[in-house]
């Protein structure tokens, strides 16, 4: 069986089962993405997170105007479309739409402070290459209407618990304060001033970041740049004392709490609404492009987006794929596919229906059932309930029919047991719950 038709490039399909795509990267199956996506769910509920959920289109003024018109995001990577008189965008990110949400739906009044959490699709049209794709996915967090350095902290911490709750260690946290806008607009023309006598040493990119992001070239990985910064202004110079003391309470409290970082002094991160505290998280196996994570406090977004007055807020945001990635590299310890509790084999036209009908019977009283759809032999089936690794086969035919009582057969001793129609259920839960605990079953 084959098609001419296949997935746009930068996207991939998620299947049972894992496979390499065309880069070479693995594709995790849909057991390990509902692992993490579940890990992720329970990581919020213990740190008492809301769910948000948005829509996938926005309008391009909110992306615009939220991440920034200078950012490589708005220049190149939007996958911008018209329809009618009304502009859209396949959202890049999901901060600025959570944001609108709620200024849009009053957020704040549901009293206190809002903590948020979500987990989808973002799009970018930038070049695919190993973990970055034009369809990924995020989950982060977004913390609403707390200034205070334990906001900034607690978002950390979140971060750092999904890591450890999926199993990855050896990260490194960085960590940076941008300061105020004001003074960091100090800071840009004299960091400006510094670059402009050396624009012909530098690359295509980051003369072009020069004329409209300055910021962004402390972000270059070319070595003769780097090079060249180190003797640059340093950003820690333009801010100002309340920015340091907030920064030094959050640097505090993240000791309090055990959780190493590195101070990074060039961290900016790419988009436009961060203020204060910035961070990113890496995991060096993956080797160059190490980033995981990464958020920070932006005060001002609100205000940006339309609000009457500014909305204290902190955040992070993790790319699925970078995740997986990094879970490969540790060999974490991931779920293998789901397997059914019992495969019922069915002998001629009347067993075929009985099996049918208790299956769903079955499955209504919460076992994983499985049975055959194509009317083989005896052989396939069972070779079929191998596959699907049961632990359990029953074997129902024109005796069993007569006798109301089914074979049961544990598939790794092969010992058989017959069991009356009227307690297959009880029977089952029985022998699953030992295997479970790792003892005989009651």
């Amino acid at each position: 069986m084959s098609t001419s038709f296949q997935t746009i490039r930068g996207t991939f399909d998620i299947l049972p089962d894992a496979y390499t795509d065309d880069g070479g990267t693995r594709i995790a199956p849909s057991a390990e993405w509902r692992h993490v996506e579940a890990t992720v769910r329970d990581v919020m509920r213990r740190h008492n997170f809301d769910e948000i959920r948005t829509p996938i289109l926005e309008p391009t003024e909110l992306v615009a105007r939220g991440v920034g018109e200078s950012t490589d995001i708005v220049q190149k990577e939007m996958f911008a479309f018209e329809r009618g008189d009304t502009q859209y965008v396949l959202r890049p990110e999901i901060t600025a739409p959570v944001v609108r949400a709620y200024l849009q739906h009053h957020l704040d009044q549901r009293g206190g402070v809002q903590k948020l959490f979500y987990l989808g699709p973002c799009f970018r049209a930038e070049k695919p290459q190993k973990g970055r794709y034009r369809q990924f996915h995020q989950f982060g967090i977004e913390i609403l209407g707390a200034d205070e350095a334990r906001a900034d902290a607690e978002t950390i911490a979140v971060l750092m618990a999904v890591c450890e709750a999926l199993g990855l260690s050896d990260l490194k946290l960085r960590l940076n304060t941008l300061g105020t806008p004001e003074r960091r607009e100090e800071y840009v023309q004299a960091l400006e001033e510094y670059l402009r006598p050396y624009a012909n040493e530098l690359s295509d990119t980051s003369r072009r970041r020069l004329e409209r992001n300055p910021l962004r070239i402390l972000d270059t990985k070319v070595e003769h740049e780097q090079k060249l910064l180190r003797d640059a202004p340093k950003l820690i110079d333009f801010v100002d004392e309340e920015s340091l003391v907030h920064y030094d309470e959050v640097k505090g409290l993240l000791t309090d709490l055990d959780i190493e970082y590195e101070e990074a002094p060039r961290l900016v991160r790419g988009l436009d609404y961060y203020t204060e505290t910035t961070f990113e998280l890496e995991s060096p196996g993956l080797g160059a492009q190490s980033a995981l994570a990464g958020g920070g406090r932006y005060d001002r977004l609100a205000e940006v987006l339309g609000s009457d007055e500014p909305v204290p807020a902190v955040g992070f945001a993790a790319g699925m794929e970078r995740l997986f990635l990094a879970l490969d590299a540790a060999d974490a310890e991931r779920p293998g596919p789901p397997t059914p509790d019992v495969f019922i084999a069915a002998l001629g036209d009347d067993a075929e229906q009985w099996v049918f009908r208790t299956s769903q019977e079955l499955r209504n009283e919460g076992l994983h059932v499985a049975h055959d759809l194509m009317g083989r032999s005896l052989k396939a089936q069972m070779k079929e309930a191998n596959r699907q690794k049961a632990p359990y086969a029953m074997i129902i035919g024109g005796n069993e029919l007569e006798a109301e009582a089914a074979t049961v057969k544990e598939m790794k001793s092969g010992e058989q047991e017959e069991v009356p129609f009227d307690e297959l259920t009880p029977y089952l839960q029985r022998r699953l719950e030992g295997n479970a605990s790792g003892g005989a079953p009651a």
